[in-house]
């Protein structure tokens, strides 16, 4: 295929005009005629004018005008393309996947992305996108959601319930992590909790998700979300462990006991609603 331009700013529009938003170098260099030198410097001007960014090597993002005082299209529209470019398996996650769901009481300051192995993280124009890392990634439900470009992959609301408690430090913490669980307790459904447990495997993270439910987003005396994840954990006899992992209350203050959940309450949680 030959190209119709030898210019770059004339190639990005041409892919715009086709609902394209992304684009390769390899890609790009097939069609124009232009030199490695060359085309770095078509780049970096048209970088410099906020037409595009490059997230990633040899992977570019065309900066639509209404875009261009932000510095980037919302990242929801390349995430999908980037990761495919990249190679790797993921989905949006943890507080990103929540607030697909209306529980975003407060916006996330970073977009969050888990895959399956280490990435750097990735500035794009004033947002940041983090990447959390996930041994059986495979394992996590998952559900395709439309954008204007294409579907993203994000975790159910069931697995998501279960990814803030299980990196809950990258989730502002227990009692964020309960303001959320509440704005997402009607998007959950008690057979899909359920599930999401067993195919997590996350048993911790299960005690810690229906002790919180149950305080503070459900009607403690009969627990209906969180009947059948009660159950399945019953069957798996857990240990007693503590709501906040890795820490111990201080001295002076002595620990209560949460029997049906099996859990020391280490910490005071104060939803912000």
């Amino acid at each position: 295929m030959k190209a119709k331009t030898s210019r770059l700013s004339e190639f990005i529009e041409t892919l715009q005009d086709k609902g394209c938003l992304t684009f390769t170098k390899v890609d790009a260099q097939k069609v124009l005629p232009l030199s490695q030198i060359a085309f770095n410097r078509a780049a970096e001007r048209l970088i410099g004018k906020r037409r595009l960014i490059h997230p990633s090597r040899g992977f570019f993002v065309i900066v639509p005008a209404e875009f261009r005082s932000a510095g980037a299209p919302p990242v929801s529209w390349f995430i999908n393309d980037l990761m495919k470019f990249q190679g790797q398996p993921y989905y949006v996650g943890l507080l990103s996947a929540a607030a697909y769901f209306g529980a975003a009481h407060q916006s996330p300051q970073e977009y969050q992305v888990v895959t399956n192995r280490p990435l750097r993280p990735i500035r794009a124009g004033r947002a940041k996108i983090n990447f959390l890392t996930k041994k059986w990634l495979e394992r996590t439900q998952i559900q395709a959601i439309r954008t204007p470009f294409g579907d993203i992959q994000v975790s159910t609301p069931e697995a998501t319930a279960f990814d803030l408690l299980q990196y809950a430090n990258r989730s502002g913490h227990l009692s964020n992590v309960a303001t959320v669980l509440i704005e997402l307790a009607e998007k959950l459904d008690p057979i899909r909790l359920r599930a999401a447990a067993q195919a997590s495997g996350e048993i911790t993270a299960a005690q810690r998700v229906g002790y919180l439910l149950d305080t503070f987003a459900t009607d403690a005396e009969n627990g209906k979300l969180t009947r059948e994840l009660h159950s399945w954990l019953e069957k798996c006899n857990p240990t007693f462990t503590y709501l906040r992992p890795n820490w111990k209350s201080p001295p002076f203050k002595r620990p209560t006991r949460n029997n049906r959940w099996r859990l020391i309450i280490n910490e005071s949680v104060e939803p912000d609603l």
